[in-house]
């Protein structure tokens, strides 16, 4: 029998290319997207669509028992620089939509879950460098409240329901298939749009704010082998830290300019300095390495590449 998945926030710029993965692991019609407004062409006409609000239970649970799904993806929230500006709406849409997925599978109508955690879990007292799985976390923005409360409901459902729930704690995420969604790592996405048409480009974080980054491919083959690991095996049911590349603006820009040697660029930060200044630089994901061999593959260079060839197709 085929396993049948739906993903909830299908167009979102982790959902897209998630979706358009599974749908060619597991058969088009197996993998169900939803989303509160239509996605890209390649997600529309790849495989069944349902419009569906996160927050809605009765609408998750009426596509679920409709298409007997087994397993959810629920990757629809409010990005951090966007909750920011409306942090009720942040906090109510990140909260409510894991509570529905996690009583779908606390009374089995699901069988298994993923839920994405962020970086934004760490706060500014939490270790920069190397950021250990288990530390210190005091979160300053809605976003990264949100995503450490999620983690500690996702553990508790696990402990106390045997919910089968498994979430990677992601860095910044870098892909050209889709427009960026509101995070403070944004810049890492739009300075590869500007530097094509406009050959320069203005950074809203300082030249030397170093993050956690990922390419997306690394972070969709993350996804997908975390889910495929036997239950066993797992050994953190909170969420996974999980380690690409770190760079600084700066880094990125020299990293552009073997490519397109004229670009230039400048620094004006904004209200999102502050949020990465509270971020680490640097990820431990070892516990990701020894439960399922995590690894990425994508470096600096390798990545811009591919963002500037993939942009000009």
């Amino acid at each position: 029998m085929a396993i049948k998945t739906l993903i909830i926030g299908a167009c979102g710029q982790i959902g897209t290319e998630l979706t358009l993965a599974l749908r060619e692991k597991h058969g088009n019609e197996n993998v169900i997207a939803s989303d509160i407004r239509e996605g890209s062409e390649s997600l529309m006409s790849s495989g069944p669509f349902e419009t569906l609000d996160a927050t809605n239970y009765k609408g998750i649970e009426d596509i679920v028992m409709h298409y007997e799904i087994d397993e959810v993806y629920l990757m629809a929230a409010m990005l951090s620089a966007t909750a920011e500006k409306f942090p009720m709406r942040g906090w109510n849409l990140n909260m409510d939509s894991l509570f529905n997925v996690l009583n779908l599978a606390k009374d089995k109508k699901i069988s298994k879950l993923f839920w994405p955690s962020s970086i934004a879990v760490f706060g500014p007292s939490t270790p920069k460098f190397d950021t250990p799985q288990t530390t210190v976390m005091e979160p300053t923005t809605v976003y990264g409240i949100s995503k450490q409360t999620g983690e500690r409901w996702c553990e508790y459902y696990h402990n106390k329901y045997g919910v089968d729930v498994r979430s990677i704690r992601y860095p910044g995420l870098i892909s050209y298939k889709t427009l960026p969604g509101g995070g403070t790592t944004d810049y890492a996405v739009e300075i590869y749009h500007e530097a094509l048409k406009e050959g320069k480009y203005t950074s809203f974080l300082s030249e030397d704010t170093a993050l956690p980054m990922m390419f997306m491919d690394d972070a969709i083959r993350a996804t997908i082998s975390l889910m495929e690991t036997e239950a066993d095996n797992l050994s953190i049911r909170s969420s996974y830290n999980l380690g690409g590349i770190s760079f600084t603006p700066k880094e990125l820009a020299a990293s552009i300019q073997k490519e397109i040697p004229e670009f230039t660029i400048d620094y004006a930060p904004d209200f999102r300095q502050p949020i990465a200044d509270s971020w680490p630089s640097s990820i431990d994901d070892s516990q990701a390495q020894k439960d399922w061999n995590w690894k990425h593959e994508y470096d600096i260079n390798k990545m811009t590449k591919t963002m500037l060839d993939g942009l000009r197709d």
